[in-house]
């Protein structure tokens, strides 16, 4: 039908273009939209090397694994089918969880392993920088990173990735066994004393540092090892965020 309608003249014309687009999207095949463009945009084959250290993430397995995938698949392919705004991957109020998701998530009443769409309490789940599998894929085995989280966004959200790090970035400090145990965020801004660390970190950070609430499986904390998390940032813009919820907020805008 394509090849019939582009040798005809026919395709570049607004009214049979829509139309042809909207057939498509119809076709069950344009379900490789979501499980081909959508899963490798959003990483989410990174999901299946990722294995959290169990002393840390007890709470991890194999079926929270599968359970990340399908709803964030479930989500994409649901704003493609409803035509929704491209907004909405940021900001529904909706998502499709399992018993075993929704116990992950502390949504009440959920039971068994079949999938449903549910609406979202709070506003701090809402959209892909809520769900389990973009948070786990930007987590390190042993904890998070709000440098993954903010390159991420700059790079699969925004479209501005950062510059590579020169080569001779030392890791970051870990805590060291019978000291006194710093927090991630007190860490990470020892390292960003280095001049050369922080031009890169000044934009990223502020980003991964407002989705700190969610640990590295995207569970929902709110204290650390070395204290309580600390959101609290400055946009590379001059936006203040406190959080999931201010980020999304100045994302959109």
């Amino acid at each position: 039908t394509l090849l019939t309608l582009a040798a005809q003249g026919k395709l570049s014309q607004p009214a049979t273009l829509d139309a042809q687009v909207r057939r498509m999207l119809d076709d069950p095949r344009s379900r490789a939209l979501v499980d081909n463009f959508a899963s490798q945009w959003l990483l989410l084959p990174n999901l299946k090397g990722h294995i959290p250290v169990p002393g840390d993430f007890p709470n991890w397995d194999n079926e929270l694994r599968q359970a990340f995938r399908e709803e964030t698949e479930l989500f994409v392919d649901s704003v493609m089918r409803e035509d929704r705004s491209i907004l909405t991957l940021l900001d529904a109020d909706y998502t499709f969880v399992n018993g075993r998701l929704a116990r992950h998530y502390g949504i009440p009443n959920v039971y068994g392993s079949h999938f449903r769409r549910v609406k979202l309490i709070g506003e701090e789940r809402r959209g892909l920088l809520g769900q389990g599998s973009i948070l786990t894929v930007t987590s390190y085995p042993n904890r998070t990173s709000p440098v993954l989280r903010g390159k991420y966004i700059l790079e699969n959200i925004l479209g501005t990735p950062p510059s590579p790090p020169p080569a001779d970035v030392p890791d970051l400090t870990e805590n060291a066994p019978g000291e006194e145990p710093k927090s991630l965020r007190a860490r990470m801004e020892m390292h960003r004393r280095n001049p050369t660390c922080a031009s890169c970190h000044r934009v990223m950070d502020p980003l991964g540092f407002a989705l700190e609430n969610f640990d590295g499986v995207g569970e929902w904390r709110v204290k650390e090892v070395g204290g309580a998390i600390d959101p609290v940032g400055q946009l590379a813009h001059g936006a203040p965020v406190d959080g999931p919820v201010a980020l999304r907020k100045a994302l959109l805008k």
